[in-house]
């Protein structure tokens, strides 16, 4: 049987339960059909490129699937009918990974540079010949005055005021 990937963007409104009972919907329509489904994986609520259908946020899941494409085929058509779904896509593959997929060992590869630097705190990063050093500019960049400093070439602002040659009187 051919092997597919397919990913889809759940509501931001809807709880990391509805999502996983949206998985197993999806992925018990693939069982009906003689598929199997062989990873799930929920990456999270993350952030949308561009809003839609008013969401600015989306859970997204990732199935990995063993199955005939007319199983794919009515997987899709539950997800197009679905109104929690917001977008979905399926590919072809050759061979199916194993192991977590790019985008998880993405962020445990995060969690591991944080904790080796302890935080979130400030990293050191050298950039080239000890050239720049965002914490070194006590004038704070260009030359701006800094607050409370009188620059000579500001002028005072004219008030509106009439004279007597401009006239009151008519």
């Amino acid at each position: 049987m051919p092997y597919y990937e397919n990913i889809f963007i759940a509501r931001q409104d809807v709880t990391s339960a509805q999502v996983e009972g949206l998985t197993e919907h999806f992925a018990g329509i693939v069982a009906a059909q003689g598929g199997n489904v062989t990873k799930k994986e929920f990456w999270g609520l993350k952030s949308l490129s561009f809003r839609i259908k008013k969401n600015r946020k989306g859970h997204y899941v990732l199935l990995n699937i063993d199955a005939p494409a007319a199983a794919v085929i009515e997987m899709e058509r539950n997800m197009r009918i679905h109104e929690d779904v917001l977008r979905h896509l399926t590919v072809r593959v050759e061979a199916l990974e194993e192991g977590p997929s790019a985008m998880l060992q993405s962020r445990g590869r995060d969690r591991e540079g944080r904790e080796r630097e302890g935080g979130f705190g400030r990293r050191e990063r050298s950039f080239g010949g000890g050239g720049f050093d965002r914490g070194d500019r006590g004038d704070r960049g260009g030359d701006r005055p800094d607050r409370g400093e009188r620059d000579d070439r500001l002028r005072p602002v004219r008030e509106n005021k009439p004279t007597e040659t401009e006239g009151g009187a008519a």
